[in-house]
């Protein structure tokens, strides 16, 4: 019996790629499409560096210049020394990660036994962890902050401290269905293989559920990292001592008073670490979003 493969449609056909016209036409549609994109999303980022390199005239100057004419790299060392970015950086680094682990153990735990243990009400519990996306944020600012300042039963305030930040940030409803997504993707037999050999729930979890949840527990990394680093709201309203603050709250916080081209140089150090962090897991982001659409 032959099998017949039926062709991929795309918006140009094969047929029209081979010809001269055609091909021409459309490699240059993609290279100015693709150099449009890439200069959208660059050119912010670089009239930020740039803007860290010039002086406070030519910086607040009309119409504004693409390059420094006189370029004043000490705006980086000043803007690290004044604003005392270090700390800032340090404190939003111990919060980021303790964010990470804490959505890694507990979102994993959760998106596992929705998608694999089957609970009763699982569907229900899914569905109400979804319907929670739909509630703005700033819609439950009062009450979560009412909440860290009186915790129920101990009332212990969690104000200044970092599980202010860590405790909210382990309910992620949108981590937890990434990952319950990409678990239904993993076949079952493998599951069956391993209860046979005798590997409990956690067990199997441990040694083959999450070597194989790599790419999007890349995704997830990444998620919880950005998040906790581009939170402004919520860290200001929790994180009131100087010396907790993080990167984003203490630079508004030092700000005033600060030269404007000394401030932009302190965003641009403070972009930094995102950045390479997105750098070094950019190959995890597609992968992970595109794994739980495979057949199992």
């Amino acid at each position: 019996m032959s099998a017949f493969v039926t062709p991929t449609r795309t918006l140009i056909s094969q047929a029209q790629l081979a010809r001269p016209l055609g091909r021409t036409v459309y490699w240059t549609v993609f290279w100015v499409l693709t150099a449009l994109f890439a200069l959208a999303f660059l050119f912010p980022l670089y009239w930020m560096v740039s803007g860290g390199f010039k002086t406070p005239q030519q910086i607040i100057q009309t119409p504004p210049s693409l390059l420094p004419t006189s370029p004043a790299p000490g705006n980086f060392a000043t803007a690290w020394r004044d604003m005392d970015l270090g700390r800032l950086i340090l404190n939003t680094t111990l919060y980021a990660g303790g964010a990470l682990a804490f959505q890694l153990v507990f979102d994993v735990a959760a998106a596992y036994a929705l998608s694999k243990l089957r609970p009763v009400f699982g569907n229900g519990v899914l569905f109400a962890m979804l319907a929670t996306l739909m509630i703005p944020t700033t819609v439950i600012v009062l009450p979560a902050y009412l909440t860290a300042n009186d915790l129920p039963f101990t009332h212990w305030s969690l104000l200044n401290t970092p599980w202010a930040i860590w405790l909210p940030s382990v309910a992620n409803a949108f981590n937890v269905f990434l990952l319950k997504r990409f678990f239904d993707s993993i076949p079952t037999e493998l599951l069956a293989a391993a209860a046979i050999d005798g590997a409990g729930p956690l067990r199997t979890l441990w040694s083959v559920v999450l070597p194989m949840s790599r790419p999007i527990l890349g995704v997830v990394s990444i998620f919880a990292v950005v998040g906790v680093w581009k939170d402004f709201l919520w860290p200001l309203l929790v994180l009131t001592d100087t010396s907790t603050q993080t990167v984003n709250v203490g630079i508004n916080q030092l700000h005033v008073g600060v030269p404007e081209n000394v401030f932009v140089a302190a965003l641009a150090i403070a972009s930094v670490p995102t950045i390479v962090f997105f750098l070094f897991f950019q190959r995890n982001i597609m992968a992970g979003l595109t794994a739980g659409a495979m057949k199992g």
